[in-house]
């Protein structure tokens, strides 16, 4: 897991460590001269900082000229365990943490440092029992039940998790983490109520903490809260003003409300935290096209482009603008550019052919549509594009067939019955159009008075009337 804390202010981040780096100075001298000896403790404190600090290699530098004394101090080699680890070297971690047991086997506080080593390594069973070893010595160790939920947690067993957090916060009813992790295993199972009240007992102990509110936020979303939800993106921004994810989720619940303007002003916050971040720039574009402003949103989906070549839906949507406007040529050249990136994508294949429908090349629109159809073979809407492309055509077997499948895909929907009706009435099989007629009239009966308005001569007729069983 990842953790952020709002203990690491950067202020005081970095007076900690020019403080580290004037002792680290002096302590590195003390050993050249020689003085080692006599500046035992100075120098595990040291050590123990850098572990606070992240100064791992610096750390392990220190650890090491100890080790080179005391070969036998089992705590020295759980530091250096730790610092390994923290320096992503697992397997010599472990190695330390074994060391270490080996001197002092009933050292609980080790045998949870080598469970982690243990769980990153995927070392899923031994993980387990060094924690249950833990707790056995030391059945007080909220520490152990913690990473014990840890272990579960990251093996998706979720329930199991939870019964490890229960019972380290019964040991330290403060530990803010345990409430953290439970929020996080709530929302996996789509527990989110107790997701949310796990994630507000984290903020009532660490308050200033953004992860916090945020992902307080996240579950406000999904319980449909959404101005609750930004009045916890607008908290975790005022802590933290360049949390660019705060300011993301911010602008997509401004934009679920309605809230164009204010969505927009949120992702150009985040433009101006990372200039290089193109999906911002690709939901300005979205957001823009739906205040109409369609050169503008050309403009957001182009920087979208150029920041990330590739980008895929970015051609799509500007093509789509494009074609709104008029500017066939360029929706075209982006349609086949998305094509080109995506080929299997039945999206980019039915937007050409959607282009090129409405500029009346039925007979390339219909092979597209049926290439749009390999990729994904039960959609509707593809199937309706075609069907209707067929009839434009006046392929009338094939354009029956295409509805055909748009009725086993929605036999709820009257106007593929219509459709089906006229093409059997074009083909003079009037029975199989009466069928069809009565089907849609059933579905819509408003469906009647398009027909009377489309063919009146049908409709008035003394024989058809009785087709339909009307008087």
């Amino acid at each position: 897991m990842i953790y952020y804390s709002s203990d690491s202010q950067s202020g005081e981040y970095f007076e900690k460590n020019d403080s580290f780096d004037e002792e680290l100075r002096k302590c590195i001298e003390l050993i050249e001269t020689g003085y080692i000896y006599d500046s035992v403790e100075r120098i595990e404190d040291l050590i123990e900082e850098s572990i606070e600090l992240g100064r791992f290699e610096d750390g392990l530098f220190l650890v090491t000229e100890l080790l080179n004394i005391y070969p036998y101090n089992s705590e020295l080699w759980v530091h250096k365990g730790v610092l390994l680890y923290g320096l992503f070297e697992y397997e010599q971690s472990l190695e330390c943490f074994e060391k270490a047991l080996s001197l002092n086997p009933n050292d609980d506080e080790a045998l949870i440092q080598k469970s982690a080593a243990e769980m990153y390594l995927n070392l899923y069973e031994q993980s387990e029992d060094s924690l249950q070893k833990a707790i056995e010595l030391n059945p007080t160790n909220s520490e152990a039940y913690y990473n014990l939920g840890i272990l579960y947690q990251k093996q998706q067993l979720f329930n199991k998790a939870i019964q490890q957090y229960e019972l380290s916060l019964a040991l330290e009813p403060d530990f803010s983490d345990c409430f953290f992790e439970m929020g996080y295993c709530f929302e996996s199972m789509g527990e989110y109520e107790n997701s949310l009240k796990s994630y507000e007992e984290f903020i009532d102990l660490d308050p200033y903490n953004p992860i916090g509110w945020f992902n307080k936020g996240v579950i406000l979303v999904k319980l449909n809260r959404i101005d609750d939800a930004i009045k916890c993106f607008d908290f975790v921004t005022a802590i933290q003003d360049d949390f660019i994810n705060a300011w993301y989720n911010k602008g997509n619940a401004y934009a679920d409300l309605g809230k164009f303007d204010e969505a927009i002003l949120c992702f150009k916050k985040v433009i101006s935290i990372d200039p290089e971040d193109e999906t911002a720039y690709y939901n300005l574009g979205g957001l823009y096209e739906e205040t109409n402003d369609i050169h503008t949103a050309i403009f957001y989906y182009t920087k979208a482009i150029d920041v990330g070549f590739d980008y895929y839906e970015a051609y799509l949507a500007r093509g789509y603008c494009y074609d709104s406007i008029g500017k066939t040529k360029l929706a075209l050249k982006d349609f086949n550019k998305a094509i080109s990136i995506s080929l299997n994508d039945a999206e980019a294949w039915n937007a050409k052919a959607d282009l090129l429908y409405s500029i009346g090349e039925i007979e390339e629109s219909i092979f597209l549509y049926k290439k749009a159809l390999e990729f994904d073979p039960e959609n509707l809407t593809l199937w309706n594009n075609l069907a209707d492309a067929l009839f434009e055509s006046n392929n009338w077997l094939e354009a029956s067939e295409a509805f055909d499948k748009c009725i086993s895909l929605n036999p709820r929907d009257s106007n593929f019955y219509y459709a089906k009706a006229k093409i059997n009435f074009i083909l003079n099989r009037t029975n199989e159009a009466v069928d069809c007629l009565k089907k849609a009239f059933d579905l819509n009966p408003a469906m009647k008075k398009e027909f009377e308005d489309e063919y009146p001569e049908i409709r008035s007729s003394k024989l058809f009337k009785k087709l339909l069983g009307e008087n």
